[in-house]
């Protein structure tokens, strides 16, 4: 059997992406802080641009870089302030009221089961007396000589957080500063055949990404808007930083939103009660996840790039198994270009002589 050109070029194709998918998946790790610094230049560069196109050429790139650079991070920053607070308010009361909330729990758990018919008994006062036991022992050396410990086991870990961190802001830099040039070098290495086809492919995915990050900008902003109100209303003394942060970190699928219940949930038991804390995270972040599911996301996000549920749960996954938590955090815009590349090939199939063939 002898296969045509056109079959030789689309078999040395696929031979090529295989590659290309094994060498991602092989090198993960390694290529994680620059996918990310990729990722973050891409959404940075128009506002690069923009400051040197309002300068008048006037401001060098290297200061438009550093000053939208220093934006950002400051923003960044921001955020993480925001919950470093509601940790040190929180704790030690937390390590006071924690046994007392067992034993309600504990309680209420054991009520519920019995009006319920289930035959379950759970000792809470022995969960109970293992956490004061825990917690009596915790003192300042025995807390230090655990994390020394944790962090000889899990040293080469800790280098490549570290690693990664200081490295991600160095290839953001340079990815802006050389942006225009990195890009013309990708393009040179299309065949020339190819490069209108590949021209039409980058402007579909930078429309379709550009659509994605505004529309998940509002969702954030309004999120955070009604988190923070929502809570204010129950009453909720850190309403404000853990209302902007729930919805901040919702750009984080999923991980983002339970992060922040859970953070209200904490705060709400230490202040107000078991009731009222299930009431208002009832409330405010049932209500909150509809509007974000059926109305916000939806309209904003998903309508723009099509991408159904299941397809960004899955993703989620395979993003993160493959770089970890920040590839839970590349998976949507990565899986929004891989759509623009889906759509692409079905139209072209549609059009072959193998779905035309009678």
């Amino acid at each position: 059997m002898e296969f045509t050109d056109y079959q030789k070029r689309v078999a040395a194709w696929l031979v090529i992406a295989c590659v290309f998918v094994l060498m991602l998946w092989l090198l993960g790790a390694v290529l994680t802080p620059f996918i990310v610094g990729a990722v973050l230049a891409y959404a940075l560069n128009p506002a690069v641009t923009h400051f040197e196109a309002a300068c008048r050429g006037r401001m060098p790139r290297w200061a438009a870089v550093m000053l939208v650079m220093t934006v950002f991070l400051l923003a960044v920053t921001g955020l993480v302030m925001l919950i470093v607070p509601v940790i040190l308010k929180e704790a030690p009361i937390m390590r006071q009221q924690l046994p007392m909330l067992v034993d309600r729990g504990g309680a209420w758990t054991q009520q519920m089961l019995n009006r319920f018919g289930v035959p379950f008994q759970f000792n809470f006062s022995s969960l109970r007396d293992l956490m004061l036991r825990a917690m009596s022992n915790g003192d300042s050396s025995t807390v230090g000589s655990s994390v020394w410990s944790s962090l000889k086991i899990g040293g080469s870990a800790a280098l490549s957080v570290l690693g990664n961190v200081m490295l991600i802001p160095m290839v953001l830099f340079y990815l802006l500063m050389d942006w225009k040039r990195f890009v013309f070098f990708m393009f040179k290495l299309v065949p020339r055949k190819m490069r209108g086809a590949v021209e039409h492919f980058a402007e579909d995915a930078d429309a379709v990404l550009g659509q994605y990050l505004r529309g998940q900008l509002i969702v954030m902003l309004v999120l955070a808007l009604y988190y923070s109100v929502g809570l204010s209303l129950f009453g909720l003394d850190l309403a404000l930083p853990v209302g902007i942060f729930t919805g901040l970190a919702v750009f984080v699928p999923y991980l983002g939103y339970g992060t922040g219940l859970l953070l209200a949930s904490l705060t709400g038991l230490l202040q107000m009660g078991f009731a009222s804390t299930a009431l208002m995270v009832a409330v405010v972040y049932g209500v909150g996840q509809v509007l974000e599911s059926f109305y916000l996301t939806p309209r904003l996000v998903g309508e723009r790039i099509g991408l159904h549920p299941l397809v960004v749960i899955f993703a989620l996954m395979a993003f993160g198994q493959l770089f970890g938590f920040v590839g839970v955090l590349v998976a949507l815009p990565c899986s929004a270009v891989l759509l623009v590349a889906v759509r692409r090939l079905r139209e072209q199939y549609f059009r072959s002589d193998l779905y035309n063939h009678d």
